[in-house]
């Protein structure tokens, strides 16, 4: 678990940015706490020179001394509420973005173990949790601490004796409020992990409202968000309770302490061995210093839940990929890839079994088999998704964990059956990642047969793409991932039943296209239905993560009763 401390010492690197604004933050928290002593200060001047003495001199004097104090005072903690405001928001900003910088370099084992939801939570309302600690609750913190000092000075000046009796009964409060804040930590922490729960469900539930829709399940996704939901309203509830025990709990033992001081200063008083004006200063300062030693005691309870943010958040920062960047630049012209007896595990689960298959230039692989055979884990392989747990994988000899990854995957184009389509222009579709370059996109889009539909399109290649491209049918989005990848002109293809979701008439031309685009180049296609590899130079049929058997049509044909089997399957 972390603590203050630990979570100041990773804001550290940021500090040094913003030292004008730590300077007008000290000066805020100087007048503010300043003009709160000085104002309970006042009241002896005010009952003992102008009620008691009469002194009119001092009856047009001080009200201005009144003005001053409360102007610096208010001035004071606007300052510091601005300064502090612009720190913390500022920081969380540029926290935000190392998170997600960090979260997008991550391999993808990482976002399969965690929820997209969590993820989202955790970016949004923990980061928020910990913008609270460092633009609300430690700069407050310090303001009232600041202020603890300045009145307990006026309640020393003014009488030890009674400052004494008065302040040793606060010790009393340390031990309940301690048990309190430890309270609020666990309560956070179950409270954090809730939302989180929380925002994952409703993110799953949006992304598939269309399963959810067509089998009736609204009310069987409506009632499981309301156990999630009330199991958060209870833990809410419970932290608010813990948290509005501060107050009774320090306005009880204030009352002893006020009580005590009334006895004894009230004696005085009446023994004339203590003015009335140095009494009453005496009692607005120790009425006035119960206020923010109350506040630092819900603060500190407020601190818990910030804490346990701050372990989330940081976890999510101190994610290292285990996919590292070589140096070697990509080659201009791939003449073969090889994968060297490579093998792959997820975990537990082993993935690929010594395979060993060369491609060559213009070459079309095809990659066949059941679903779980080892089609896709292959080919993620060579994306770099995930290294080979052993073997190794080769473009022109070199292993491929020795090349810049962003080279690697500027060079490696990928088309799969799940079309990937974000809420920007077609044209930003087209060029996604890249400049866009309008003839570039035209032409792309031209190639992959989607031009003229895009060209009825109220803004052409700049019409804004629905979130998903539900603004196009299944057929059209899949045509725009085609010039996606024509675009960037890549040197390896991989294509994942790419004219799945066309017609006919449109897979024969996105077909011709990609004949075109293919040429000199390596090409990857996973295959589920046989008829897309009739002009593969190559077959690689997987079953449980091994190539069982590899070859042309023909060959196969004649050698391998799998592929005979699987042929007379979609016969």
């Amino acid at each position: 678990m972390y603590s203050l401390k630990d979570v100041l010492k990773r804001f550290a690197p940021f500090y040094k940015d913003y030292i004008p604004y730590f300077i007008l933050v000290v000066i805020g928290m100087t007048l503010a706490s300043g003009g709160t002593a000085a104002s309970a200060y006042l009241v002896k001047p005010l009952l003992d020179e102008i009620f008691i003495a009469k002194d009119r001199e001092m009856l047009y004097l001080l009200p201005y001394a009144i003005i001053a104090v409360y102007a610096a005072k208010e001035g004071g903690k606007y300052l510091q509420a601005c300064s502090t405001a612009y720190i913390g928001q500022n920081i969380i900003k540029r926290l935000r973005e190392d998170i997600l910088g960090n979260l997008l370099k991550l391999n993808l084992s990482f976002f399969h173990t965690y929820r997209t939801g969590e993820l989202i939570s955790r970016n949004t309302s923990d980061v928020e949790r910990i913008r609270s600690v460092v633009s609300s609750i430690i700069p407050e913190f310090l303001r009232e601490s600041f202020t603890i000092v300045g009145l307990m000075g006026v309640v020393i000046y003014q009488s030890p004796k009674l400052a004494f009796f008065s302040l040793i009964i606060m010790p009393l409060a340390i031990y309940p409020l301690s048990k309190m804040a430890k309270k609020m930590k666990k309560i956070s922490k179950a409270s954090q992990e809730k939302i989180s729960d929380i925002t994952a469900k409703l993110s799953e539930i949006f992304n598939n409202i269309e399963v959810i829709q067509a089998n009736n399940a609204q009310n069987y996704e409506h009632a499981l968000f309301q156990k999630d939901n009330e199991r958060y309203f209870k833990l809410t509830m419970k932290s608010v309770k813990v948290n509005e025990l501060v107050s009774p709990l320090m306005e009880t033992i204030g009352a002893v302490g006020v009580a005590v001081v009334v006895i004894i200063g009230g004696g005085e008083v009446i023994d004339e061995t203590m003015s009335v004006g140095s009494f009453f200063s005496f009692l607005t300062a120790l009425f006035m210093l119960y206020t923010p030693i109350k506040k630092i005691s819900s603060l500190y309870n407020k601190m818990q839940d910030a804490l346990v943010a701050s372990e989330r958040i940081f976890f999510l920062l101190d994610q290292r990929t285990d996919i590292q960047n070589g140096t070697h630049a990509f080659p201009t012209q791939v003449d073969t890839i090889s994968f060297e007896n490579t093998s792959l595990h997820y975990g537990e689960k082993q993935a690929l079994h010594g395979v060993n298959l060369e491609a060559k230039a213009g070459e079309m692989i095809a990659l066949i088999g059941d679903s779980g055979g080892g089609k896709s884990s292959l080919m993620n392989m060579l994306m770099r998704f995930y290294d080979p747990s052993s073997g190794a994988i080769r473009i022109n000899g070199v292993d491929l964990r020795e090349f810049n990854l962003y080279d690697l995957r500027d060079n490696i184009a990928m088309v799969t059956q799940r079309v990937y389509i974000f809420h920007d222009s077609i044209a930003a579709n087209v060029a996604y990642g890249k400049e866009i370059d309008e003839t570039k996109v035209i032409d792309a889009l031209q190639k992959a047969n989607a031009y003229d539909f895009i060209q009825k399109l109220p803004d052409g290649i700049f019409t804004h793409l629905d979130e998903f491209g539900t603004n196009l049918s299944g057929g059209q989005r899949q045509r725009i991932a085609i010039a996606r990848a024509i675009y960037s002109n890549p040197q390896v293809l991989i294509l994942d039943e790419a004219t799945s979701a066309l017609d006919t008439q449109s897979e024969q031309k996105i077909t011709e296209a990609i004949e075109n685009l293919i040429k000199d180049k390596i090409t990857f296609v996973i295959a589920h239905r046989l008829s897309t590899i009739k002009k593969a130079d190559k077959i690689a049929l997987l079953k449980h993560g091994h190539i069982c058997a590899i070859g042309s049509d023909e060959e196969l044909l004649a050698s391998s009763s799998e592929y005979l089997k699987l042929k007379g399957l979609q016969h």
